[in-house]
């Protein structure tokens, strides 16, 4: 192992089921912590089963564990890549960069939670130590299976430092969250507005209910096939547009409606007790996570009612500290999400190619930073001086 210790063995597995779900469960949520949805061995598995994850469409499951006296001490979600699609980090250039210099990019090493851009752990360990074992075996790995590159995307303020002292380089992105600060209902959310912002955003929700439909939110059980059918409508209708095809299969949400019913929100609008339009929505232990939406009519205002404005209200209800509703969006900014940085890190082989991507990252870094703070005063909150 790269701590040199005789005791440790850092091993990769085809699949989540050779690694035993309590271990893995407690190692990526472990007691005390915020729950995250999305490195939970059940969420994983269903990508797995469902074949949403395989080397078939590009993502070949080969998690690393690192044990100590057979027992897993710390561990990875981790993927070869024969491509780029779902990540969510974009490198597209580096790949296309990389060929025309007469190198193969792919397949890559990433360390992510598939399809998903959320924010969480990767470097899945209780202690410092063993996360640095970790990304320093990560690198070793890549080294050893001849892969132009390792990614670990989205990751924790925990990860940074391990990965950065194993020479991982650092890469900013940008998202859009919204944060409860002790809210009392959505209406106080509102007072803190501008009036003009206040204003738009209550003629948004009267013109998204203007059509007579009603809007429901419903969890774990209450989802019933009806709503699972529609719902997959739905979401095959927006990954056809999005990506050309949807990346998760039916199976997946199959899978998770049986095992984590009690961390899905789906947010419906109907008219006359037939579904047009929805969101799918994971619940973190301080978080609520916004992931899917589709519609089958183009309404004013529906998607920011149901991905936006439905999500605010159940957050407050619920106490959460936040909304995560995925990438991308600045339109995002004028209903009351704030532009927040999300973190990756980057191990590059090739001695020359890293040095271009370190003085890439250098700049990105510096424009990102810049844009972020520059956004930050478009936020429709009242000014105080």
């Amino acid at each position: 192992m790269p701590d040199g210790s005789d005791a440790l063995l850092a091993r990769t597995l085809s699949s989540i089921h050779e690694i035993d779900a309590a271990a893995w469960n407690a190692l990526a949520n472990p007691e005390g912590a915020p729950f995250n949805p999305f490195v939970a061995h059940e969420f994983l598995a269903a990508l797995e089963e469902s074949k949403s994850v395989a080397p078939e469409t590009g993502w070949a499951p080969m998690h690393l564990a690192l044990e100590e006296r057979g027992e897993i001490i710390a561990a990875a979600p981790l993927y070869a890549k024969g491509h780029s699609q779902g990540e969510y980090v974009f490198d597209h250039h580096w790949a296309d960069a990389y060929e025309r210099a007469g190198g193969r990019y792919y397949p890559k090493l990433i360390c992510a939670a598939p399809f998903t851009p959320v924010p969480g752990p990767r470097l899945l360990a209780g202690a410092n130590a063993a996360k640095l074992n970790l990304a320093a075996g990560l690198r070793q790995i890549t080294e050893q299976m001849g892969a132009s590159s390792a990614h670990v995307n989205f990751i924790s303020k925990e990860d940074q430092e391990a990965l950065a002292l194993a020479g991982f380089l650092p890469r900013i992105g940008e998202q859009y969250h919204w944060f409860n600060h002790g809210y009392a209902s959505f209406d106080d959310f509102l007072s803190q507005l501008s009036s003009r912002k206040r204003k738009a955003i209550r003629r948004e929700r009267r013109g998204a209910m203007s059509e007579g439909l009603t809007i429901r939110r419903l969890m774990g059980a209450e989802i019933t096939e009806k709503y699972w059918d529609a719902f997959w409508r739905f979401y095959q209708d927006t990954g056809a547009r999005k990506w050309g095809h949807p990346y998760l299969t039916r199976g997946f949400f199959n899978l998770i409606a049986e095992r984590m019913p009690e961390r899905l929100l789906f947010i419906v609008a109907e008219r006359g007790g037939e579904p047009i339009a929805g969101a799918l929505n994971f619940i973190g232990g301080d978080a609520l996570y916004g992931r899917y939406w589709g519609c089958a009519e183009d309404i004013p205002f529906l998607h920011f009612e149901i991905c936006y404005y439905q999500a605010i209200e159940f957050a407050i209800d619920q106490g959460l500290a936040r909304v995560e509703a995925g990438a991308q969006g600045e339109h995002k900014i004028a209903r009351g999400y704030e532009p927040v940085p999300t973190y990756s890190a980057h191990w590059i082989t090739d001695d020359s190619f890293r040095d271009a991507i370190d003085r890439y990252l250098q700049a990105e870094r510096d424009q990102t930073g810049e844009g972020i703070e520059a956004l930050k005063r478009f936020t429709p909150f009242r000014k105080t001086n």
